[in-house]
């Protein structure tokens, strides 16, 4: 493999990184553990860089389910997702290493839906702003990719769905097929699914799945309209 090629994969233990494990591709794909790459460390992340010489860095870890979490500990959140982001860009910056970073649909408002790469951002909850908070730190680096993903793990694994709140859920293994298509980009680029409520999605792979409805000021409260305009990442990967 040439220099190209070689992409470090961080949180390469976590469940986005077991999809991309099984794309055959012509990407070499490595996953150091967080012994080798600490991203909350700068002199580990600094001195593993330089010592494997990637071409890019495939950004995964940090701190992301469950959404409570962001909430109950956002030290933690700050450290993993903003910290953590932010010295990342700061070594790929100087070693002139390219940083690919996966942020989340979340940092909409999802109130009127059908966002593009183009409109305003304002996350709804902290895990949102956590993100966000990494997306600033990456944007000031313009070798750099950020993409805004609807994911879910497949099978769909919780009992109930919102009936009333379109977005673009797409699973694991369909993301990493595209992610690959994507790797040589620059930017911001929205990536999903067609639009759907989570329950229409949901059902079809589990026809047992139950309706809750998003509420306002109540425990199931998620914006109806997160939902992602799509038409850069069909012109980029027809």
């Amino acid at each position: 493999m040439t220099l190209k090629n070689k992409v470090v994969v961080t949180g390469g233990s976590g469940r986005f990184a077991q999809s991309i494990k099984k794309i055959k591709c012509r990407y070499n794909f490595i996953y150091p553990n967080k012994k080798k790459l600490d991203i909350t460390n700068s002199d580990s992340i600094f001195h593993y860089l330089k010592k494997t010489k990637p071409h890019s860095v495939l950004h995964l870890a940090g701190l992301s389910r469950p959404m409570i979490k962001h909430n109950q500990n956002i030290s933690e959140s700050i450290k993993l997702n903003i910290i953590g982001t932010s010295n990342l860009v700061s070594v790929c910056s100087k070693l002139k290493i390219k940083l690919i970073y996966f942020s989340t649909s979340y940092v909409y408002p999802g109130n009127k839906g059908n966002y593009t790469e183009y409109d305003a951002v304002l996350p709804w909850n902290n895990y949102a702003w956590s993100k966000l908070g990494g997306e600033c730190a990456v944007q000031m680096y313009k070798n750099s990719l950020i993409l805004r993903v609807c994911m879910t793990e497949k099978p769909f694994v919780h009992k109930k769905a919102f009936a009333n709140v379109r977005l673009n859920l797409i699973f694991h293994e369909e993301i990493a097929k595209i992610l690959v298509k994507l790797l040589n980009k620059k930017g911001i680029i929205n990536i999903g699914g067609p639009t759907k409520t989570a329950y229409n999605f949901a059902k079809k792979y589990n026809p047992k799945v139950k309706k809750i409805y998003s509420k306002i000021n109540s425990i199931n409260n998620f914006p109806l309209n997160p939902f992602m305009n799509l038409t850069k990442l069909k012109k980029l990967i027809e």
